[in-house]
């Protein structure tokens, strides 16, 4: 992906249902602003482990997620699992990078924190793209 075709990128992005995981508030409301601003439909954002299960048990669509892995103490992974189940694709979000994420994760997009609203929108796209089939029916639970 080249500089040229951020624009062409950022379009796929326009209506997009993100679910996020981010336990920082500051994070969490940059996040938020940040899928605003690329045209994505914030599905929820949780800021616990729980509560991320719970609604992920509640919203029948979802078609990417971005995750923060370390929440309140505990991994993320459980929920990432239920998306993997769902053929979501996934962006893990880290201040460790690719190195913080267990090995069966590495085939998913990471970014390192902190992160800038151009590298959301790469690693969005990037994760469509890697998805086995990364239309938005796919993502349907």
């Amino acid at each position: 992906m080249g500089p040229n075709s951020d624009s062409t990128d950022r379009s796929r992005l326009a209506g997009l249902r993100v679910f996020a995981v981010e336990d920082e508030s500051i994070v969490a409301m940059q996040l938020e602003d940040i899928l605003c601003d690329l045209g994505c439909d914030l599905v929820d954002l949780a800021m616990r482990l729980q509560k991320a299960l719970d609604r992920l048990a509640e919203e029948p669509v979802i078609e990417a997620a971005v995750l923060d892995v370390n929440i309140a103490g505990e991994k993320v992974y459980p929920v990432a699992e239920r998306l993997r189940e769902r053929g979501v694709p996934i962006v893990f979000a880290t201040g460790y990078g690719r190195g913080g994420l267990q090995p069966e994760w590495q085939d998913c997009e990471v970014i390192q924190k902190p992160y800038t609203e151009a590298q959301i929108a790469d690693a969005l796209v990037r994760a469509l793209d890697a998805a086995p089939i990364h239309d938005r029916v796919n993502a349907q639970g």
